[in-house]
Formats: C-alpha cells, sequence, structure tokens
C-alpha cells in the first residue's frame, strides 16, 4: 500500500498526540477523513487551505493503519482520493512535516 497524505493544522495534531489518534471534522460530519495521494497535496492546499496558518502535512503508511482505506472517486475534480473510514492512528503517522 502507499504513503498517503492528510493536511491539517499543528494544533489539531497536538490533540491528536494527546488523545493517541487523530479523527477530522470530515469523520463525524463524512464518515471518512479526506487524504491524498502526493500528486493531489498541491491541489488541495491551494482549494481548500489557501489562507490558513500552522498547517503541517501527516504523512501516513496506509499497511499501519488500523481504519479502513479506500479510493473513491470525486466528481468535483474528477479523481480518485484516499479517504480513511475512521480514526488514524498514531503509528501510521511516518512524519509531520511544517507547511
Amino acid at each position: 500500500m502507499p504513503t498517503i497524505f492528510h493536511i491539517t493544522t499543528k494544533p489539531e495534531w497536538e490533540t491528536a498526540r494527546k488523545k493517541g489518534f487523530y479523527e477530522a471534522a470530515s469523520l463525524a460530519n463524512e464518515g471518512f477523513i479526506h487524504c491524498s495521494e502526493d500528486r493531489q497535496v498541491a491541489d488541495v492546499l491551494d482549494r481548500y487551505f489557501k489562507d490558513k496558518k500552522e498547517l503541517v502535512k501527516l504523512v501516513i503508511e496506509t499497511e499501519k493503519l488500523k481504519s479502513p482505506i479506500f479510493f473513491d472517486w470525486s466528481t468535483s475534480v474528477e479523481d480518485t482520493f484516499p479517504h480513511i473510514y475512521g480514526p488514524i492512528n498514531l503509528e501510521a503517522v511516518a512524519d509531520v512535516v511544517a507547511i
């Protein structure tokens, strides 16, 4: 399985570290956590995070995830994106890169 990426804020990541797992608001609202392949990160940053501060990129090793992952079609950009259907266990996060 590939490495995938999730963009969040530094404070949200710090909260996850204290809780022992990461959950994005989209997990409660949509049922999954939005992620990207490496080739998609720049476009995702441009579309959704243009004016945000204190961003970090979680580098996620999919083989270490305890929650299911599916690659779902997005009709808005006509591409397939990785979605994690549950919380992200911290062991699956190989690196946290400041943006």
